[in-house]
């Protein structure tokens, strides 16, 4: 998926509330949401932690939205905000280095 150039990119990192674990479908359920936003935006997303020792302490994911109440609306139906396992900061990102040859 090209980026919008009228839209705008977005950095959410996301921190765990406490120490409850995520359960793995749960956590499928978050991803399987994710890669349906991909599908029509960019995005990126990975996650803070050891993955060998399945320690996961937070995440960040950068993606496209026309704006920043998308943006919360986008983020607040994630499956792993709405269950209460992480809250999140998201902050407007403005791309200033380009891979050469794109802008």
């Amino acid at each position: 998926m090209e980026w919008n150039e009228k839209s705008t990119l977005f950095v959410r990192t996301d921190y765990k509330l406490d120490e409850r674990e995520v359960s793995e479908e749960q956590a499928m359920d978050s991803m399987s949401y994710l890669q349906q936003i991909a599908q029509e935006r960019v995005l990126l997303a990975g996650v803070f932690g050891n993955m060998e020792l399945e320690e996961v302490d937070g995440a960040m994911i950068l993606f496209e939205a026309q704006d920043l109440e998308e943006a919360k609306r986008i983020s607040d139906e994630d499956p792993i905000i709405k269950g209460g396992f992480y809250r999140y900061e998201l902050k407007c990102w403005n791309l200033m280095v380009f891979p050469a040859g794109e802008k």
